[in-house]
């Protein structure tokens, strides 16, 4: 709904650790403020950065109204998206990561309040006149046209060019969508489930660290009978099932009754967010149908690569038909060997079997163990990687800076600098990577400023703002991260940094083949849960029946249609899957990316992926132009022909390079 925010808020990726991107200009060593505002010094320091950003906002209007030259409309525009993007990112980034409750809190109150403020400038009529004014205007430039085409298609997404009545009515279905985002967002932390497993026993202790240790009393007995007081308690353990445990738990449980009881209570929290999933859904299709459109998802996706929700679900059965042989051979695998185990020959394979004999196989066939592996990666390290990533690629420097007084959040923030030898200081990373109550638990990339031309001399690093970095089309945003993937999995890449953290050795190759051959193990099977995934999203925002939709019963039809396991009853994994409401209708992207990453690696990676003639063709044709060119002239000049098919009016994926790496027979 943010029609001057392009993807501003957090990418999220399922991971353990954080990485937050800021390329804003480094601030002096001086007393300064939070990533380097000075407002930001104390908490209640968002109310003034709000306060200003507001103000220079609403000077901005006022002299776009009175419609200036078509450059300077869009320069104020992007001035605008610059100035309330500042204050919402700075706060998304402050609400996950912050161990200061204050803090936290006055993030929130100043990302609701310029959100508010937002819905003003999406339904100024006066910036509506203007921005028309300049995509009309032959003379401006070809991002200057693209910016004002894209700004006029983001005030219509949030309802400006409706009358009044709806307008309201939208604006008000905007703040509810909002809300109930977040309402989903909070109940999956404060609801993360837990089960109670008695005896102790039932534990391995290499798993003690994870659980919490409970008494009870031992039914049945009595102080008379068993002695003293202490002698009648029964030692237990109390496991967690947030997200971010349950799937390395499943994976070292032997006892099945203890999994299972694990997976179906992770699977089954929290509760409450059935009825709000419910209302995010009806409010989005409501919003939609405001504003025209049959459906949220074709809300969503009309301005996207694909275009259309059929054109999404042409790509994703497609790719559901490809992948189902091969992951029903490893469906087969799997079982055979848990029967094999447990001497039960016709024992049935349970949704809470997968990751713990899956891991077992992977062990056995590759003798992996991930203690071994962990010892080459210690963080250091991982971090001289990207270090020689960037420097071979790029020929970028990349080293750390101190810190302001007041500028980090926490004692194990990081800050590096990337300089350029001939064009100087390009950005700045903050890298937050250790975990720690209180912190989001999984992986973000969140921009704190995007660069921007300030004027003929000054310039904030790196574009319009507008189009800075990952503010490009959602279909187009995973696909840089897909493809550095890549990269952490080439023995050529991984022994020029990841030695052993006592010895210095470099990791073995066998070692690294034993891994690659790992993760490729049962390939298909993750692909096809990420479809799955993808269907459930496109179907839960698609077209709506009169009487309203059951999600379970929805997610549960899915799953058996389209993966080759069971559904347990009553289980709602969906409930918690956040995606859900920051990747509403968008979550297959994931996939786009995968296949565009895949073809990518293969024609221009692959031979020599730390060439600067390599990472020249990546940053010149592909990385640097963020959302300012159109993806598809991206991708055909950076790999030719062969990695984009036209669908009935939309964009997918050529997935022949994913097959062939998969081993996939393409239908």
């Amino acid at each position: 709904m943010h029609a001057l925010m392009r993807q501003s808020a957090a990418h999220v990726r399922a991971n353990s650790h954080f990485i937050h991107i800021s390329t804003s200009k480094a601030p002096s060593i001086k007393e300064t403020g939070l990533y380097g505002y000075n407002h930001l010094k104390t908490p209640k320091g968002f109310q003034r950065f709000v306060d200003d950003a507001i103000e220079r906002s609403e000077e901005l209007v006022n002299y776009i109204a009175g419609m200036p030259s078509s450059p300077e409309i869009i320069r104020a525009m992007d001035e605008i998206s610059d100035t309330v993007c500042s204050v919402i990112d700075s706060a998304e980034l402050c609400r996950h990561t912050h161990p200061d409750r204050e803090f936290v809190d006055e993030a929130s109150k100043a990302g609701l309040r310029i959100n508010e403020f937002l819905h003003y400038l999406n339904t100024n009529h006066s910036i509506y006149k203007a921005v028309i004014k300049a995509e009309k205007d032959s003379s401006l430039t070809h991002e200057a046209q693209r910016a004002a085409r894209f700004l006029r298609m983001d005030l219509e997404k949030g309802g400006i060019h409706l009358c009044p009545e709806k307008l309201d009515r939208a604006n008000e279905l905007s703040i509810d969508i909002i809300q109930l985002c977040r309402e989903y967002n909070k109940n999956i932390i404060t609801d993360p489930g837990h089960v109670d497993i008695f005896p102790a026993s039932k534990i391995p202790k290499k798993m003690h660290h994870f659980v919490s240790p409970i008494y009870r009393n031992i039914p049945g007995a009595s102080k008379e009978s068993l002695g003293s007081r202490d002698n009648i308690k029964e030692k237990g353990f109390r496991i967690a099932t947030e997200p971010s445990t349950l799937q390395g738990l499943l994976q070292c449980l032997p006892d099945a009754g203890v999994r299972k009881m694990a997976y179906v209570q992770g699977n089954s929290v929290p509760h409450a967010n059935l009825e709000v999933l419910d209302k995010l859904i009806a409010t989005r299709h409501e919003f939609a149908q405001l504003m025209g459109y049959k459906s949220y998802a074709e809300f969503s996706l009309h301005s996207t690569m694909a275009a259309s929700p059929e054109v999404v679900l042409s790509f994703l059965l497609e790719m559901s038909k490809v992948v189902r042989p091969k992951a029903d051979q490893e469906f087969e695998a799997i079982r055979d060997f848990k029967r094999e185990k447990s001497g039960e020959p016709s024992g049935e394979l349970e949704p809470w079997d997968e990751a713990y004999f899956t891991w077992l196989m992977k062990s056995a066939t590759y003798k992996l163990d991930s203690s071994i592996i962990a010892s080459y990666f210690p963080l250091p390290q991982c971090i001289e990687g990207l270090k020689i990533l960037v420097e071979s690629l790029f020929g970028v420097t990349f080293h750390r800076v101190p810190l302001a007084p007041g500028e980090s959040w926490h004692p194990d923030v990081l800050k590096i600098v990337l300089h350029h030898p001939t064009e100087g200081d390009l950005g700045y990373l903050y890298l937050d990577l250790k975990s720690r109550k209180g912190k989001h638990p999984i992986c973000a990339h969140f921009a704190i400023r995007g660069g921007r031309r300030v004027s003929e001399t000054e310039y904030q690093l790196p574009e319009y703002q507008h189009f800075s970095g990952t503010r490009v089309v959602l279909d187009f945003a995973e696909t840089p991260s897909n493809l550095f993937e890549s990269y952490a999995w080439d023995y050529r890449v991984l022994k020029t940094f990841a030695k052993h953290y006592s010895t210095g050795d470099v990791i073995p190759k066998e070692l690294v083949e034993s891994m690659v051959g790992a993760k490729k193990m049962f390939a298909a099977t993750e692909l096809q849960r990420q479809i799955f995934y993808a269907l459930v999203d496109q179907t839960l925002f698609g077209e709506q029946t009169s009487t309203g939709r059951d999600t379970m019963a929805i997610v549960a039809d899915l799953k058996r249609q389209h993966t080759s396991w069971t559904h347990v009853e009553g289980t709602h994994w969906h409930t918690r899957f956040s995606h859900l409401t920051n990747y509403g209708a968008g979550y297959y992207s994931y996939l786009y990316a995968k296949c565009f990453a895949t073809t990518i690696w293969q024609r221009i990676c692959q031979e020599d992926p730390l060439s600067l003639d390599t990472g020249l063709a990546l940053r010149t044709k592909f990385l640097q132009h963020g959302g300012a060119k159109d993806p598809a002239d991206i991708l055909n000049d950076l790999v030719g022909s062969g990695i984009l098919r036209n669908c009935s009016g939309g964009i997918i994926p050529d997935i022949t390079s994913l097959c062939e790496e998969m081993e996939l027979k393409k239908r």
